[in-house]
């Protein structure tokens, strides 16, 4: 077996998956569309390329007017949003993202979920949820429940076993 570089892992890592987290860490200085290219300075992307592309997620994810606001001037769902856009302008496989509904009012955390279904089947990516949260769980195409760190569980959710698990 060959063994792979840090350097070469981190550089995988970083065009291949990307974060949500559950405090949103935007950086409180920058705006909605400087938190959003932020992780675009660090590709060589051409800077047209790059404000073309925070403007699509931008308008993906409804906050185009917001677009010059900074993060203490949003709401919460509107801060998850450009958390959501900044983890997909990159184009990543998939998306690791950390209870990003326990900061927010049940219709909002809904709005978000629909959001990243959306994003889940156009453009594929795919969502990795670490959460409690059963509104989640209800959603996932797959649940992996864990005890004391281990694998308890690992359930292939299909349409049966959806419609009878809301039947009861």
């Amino acid at each position: 077996m060959t063994a792979v570089s840090l350097p070469a892992l981190a550089d995988t890592r970083s065009r291949t998956i990307e974060f949500i987290f559950q405090t949103f860490n935007l950086l409180p200085v920058l705006s909605a569309f400087e938190n959003v290219e932020y992780p675009l300075l660090f590709t060589g992307l051409a800077r047209t390329d790059r404000r073309a592309r925070v403007w699509q997620w931008l308008k993906h994810v409804g906050l185009e007017k917001q677009a010059r606001q900074r993060p203490d001037q949003l709401s919460g769902g509107q801060r998850q949003r450009v958390a959501i856009a900044r983890a997909m302008v990159t184009e990543p496989n998939m998306v690791l993202a950390d209870e990003p509904t326990a900061n927010l009012d049940s219709d909002t955390a809904g709005q978000i979920l629909d959001l990243m279904s959306q994003i889940n089947r156009e453009p594929g990516t795919t969502f990795l949820f670490a959460t409690h949260d059963s509104r989640i769980a209800e959603r996932a195409s797959r649940q992996v429940h864990l005890h004391d760190g281990r694998i308890a569980n690992d359930i292939l959710i299909t349409e049966t076993n959806r419609r009878f698990a809301n039947a009861h």
